[in-house]
């Protein structure tokens, strides 16, 4: 809970108040501390000044409270009631009382520390005050501007394809520190940002299981040590019957300095165990919100998204693997049609590595596989949340997600994505096989979305077992070989294009060549005669 004594809105140098000419204030003694700051100025007149104070203040004064022939006794408790305060600093007025300031005020102030500033006739103390709060409204726009462009890039990074590591690297820029996301067990699953040691990062680590919600069969100790002998039920701490100590519930954020390094910790998300570790060597006015705002779309990138409980989800999952039918478990996961989506990373000029192209690769661009890094989890499971479903599999560099054929995919940022048509459960498989050459369509041809067409076609005609029959016939000399029909569906596909289909199938583009001629020879037909590609991409949509 803030202090109701802080103001809400930033502190002032104290040096910015000795750098305003039109107030012409100056240091006369005390430390000479840049980290000295002032939360608000008052005036007051009080022999002892100490009930009226709440800390951090420019007390202004003018001596009328001294008496007459006051010795350095009576200036050691003035300015010791002052210091006991937490006074920021004494501004003394020049005329109409005083002419100079007190010496024993100025030796008072050296020995106790406190900056005392010596304020000239023509500077008012309503002045003073003025230029304080003029300082303050200064300051807390400038905090504004930084926290908003800080959301900017913080919702910038977290509609990226890798949003976890963007978002972590944006908050560890602008605490010019270090950002750790933590998983349910504690591990270390992503960080960002310059190391800060060893000391550290151990310490980080002990602060996010403070926060961390205690799962209901781990309880946790009660950190004022066990109860002792005798203690009775209503005793916090006390020991359960099974001898562990009663949970207790976890703070959604935590602080701490270890090192000269300012540490906090923010729980994500509805007691999932994530956790938010951040580390920074010092920490100014603002990074606390920015932390909150990191905090809350991680708690977005890493909990339960759209698509059915979790709940109905391992119901689904229960189903399937003890036998039954994809048709009957469909509705527990929301839907009865669905699409498959086969997604991949797309390429990025920042994300292309030297040992990537190597030096005896002699295809052209066109014809190079583009290598991106595969996808972890968490960017899969964003993906999953932008086309509207938690029904994620990431494996081989490829991410592939069931959505509910309501939703109707769209392009996304950073990737490229194949679809397939809308089906019934039962014709998943044949789905996926879809949403899979939609997606090398897609990448061959270096648009970010290619849709399976489900349009009625002239083969529909033909009855299935007779489309069959004649594909398997005419197939027949290259069905035995996977390569040779795939080069050969995906060649076709693109009309015939090498390179295109070098890309699509990630070979080089001889392989395509070699192949097709290898086709050409054992089905004995001529490639070029269109007749012969409509024959056979009839025949390859039936196998």
């Amino acid at each position: 809970m803030p202090d109701p004594t802080v103001p809400p809105t930033p502190p002032v140098p104290l040096d910015a108040l000795l750098a305003r000419e039109d107030l012409g204030l100056r240091r006369v003694a005390g430390p000479s501390d840049p980290g000295t700051v002032v939360r608000w100025a008052h005036t007051s007149e009080m022999a002892d000044p100490y009930p009226y104070l709440l800390g951090g203040e420019l007390l202004l004064s003018a001596g009328v409270h001294i008496p007459d022939g006051a010795g350095p006794g009576y200036f050691d408790a003035y300015v010791s009631r002052i210091v006991a305060a937490g006074g920021a600093a004494l501004g003394f007025g020049l005329a109409p009382v005083h002419e100079t300031v007190p010496g024993a005020l100025v030796a008072a102030c050296d020995l106790q520390g406190l900056p005392l500033l010596e304020v000239p006739p023509r500077t008012t103390f309503s002045g003073v005050a003025r230029a304080v709060w003029q300082l303050m409204a200064q300051a807390r726009l400038a905090e504004l501007r930084r926290v908003t462009e800080a959301h900017r890039g913080l919702a910038s990074a977290a509609a990226r394809p890798d949003p976890v590591p963007s978002v972590l690297h944006r908050l560890s820029r602008h605490l010019d520190g270090r950002a750790v996301l933590f998983g349910p067990e504690g591990t270390e699953i992503a960080a960002a940002g310059r190391a800060l040691g060893e000391e550290t990062d151990t310490a980080l680590a002990k602060l996010a299981e403070v926060v961390r919600p205690a799962d209901p069969d781990e309880h946790r100790p009660d950190p004022a040590g066990p109860p002792e002998s005798g203690a009775g039920p209503g005793v916090a701490g006390a020991a359960s019957p099974a001898g562990r100590a009663r949970p207790r519930p976890s703070p959604s954020s935590a602080a701490d300095t270890v090192a000269g390094i300012r540490l906090a910790a923010y729980a994500l998300g509805a007691g999932h165990g994530f956790v938010l570790g951040v580390a920074a060597p010092q920490r100014d006015s603002g990074d606390h919100t920015v932390a909150s705002v990191a905090a809350v779309l991680l708690s977005l990138l890493t909990g339960e998204q759209q698509g059915g409980t979790g709940a109905a989800r391992s119901a689904a999952l229960v189903r399937l693997l003890l036998g039954g039918d994809p048709q009957e478990v469909a509705p527990l996961l929301g839907g009865e049609r669905w699409r498959v989506v086969h997604a991949r990373r797309a390429v990025r000029p920042s994300e292309t590595r030297p040992s990537e192209t190597r030096p005896s690769d002699t295809r052209s661009p066109e014809a190079r596989p583009p290598e991106v890094p595969s996808p972890d989890a968490l960017a899969a499971s964003a993906l999953g949340a932008a086309l509207g479903s938690a029904l994620v599999d990431p494996a081989d560099g490829i991410v592939r997600v069931l959505v509910p054929a309501g939703r109707e995919p769209e392009a996304q940022t950073g990737w490229t994505l194949g679809v397939s048509a809308a089906v019934t459960p039962h014709d998943w498989p044949a789905a996926d096989t879809q949403a899979a050459r939609a997606l090398a369509h897609a990448r061959a041809t270096r648009v970010p979305l290619v849709v399976h067409g489900a349009r009625p076609a002239l083969d529909d005609l033909v009855p299935a077992a007779d489309a069959r029959a004649h594909a398997r016939t005419l197939l027949a000399p290259v069905a035995g070989t996977p390569a040779l029909t795939d080069t050969l569906r995906t060649w076709l596909s693109l009309h015939g294009s090498w390179d295109r289909t070098a890309v699509a199938l990630s070979v080089h583009r001889n392989t395509v060549r070699q192949r097709i001629a290898r086709c050409a020879a054992l089905l004995n037909a001529d490639l070029d005669d269109p007749d012969v590609r409509m024959n056979l991409w009839f025949a390859l949509r039936h196998i």
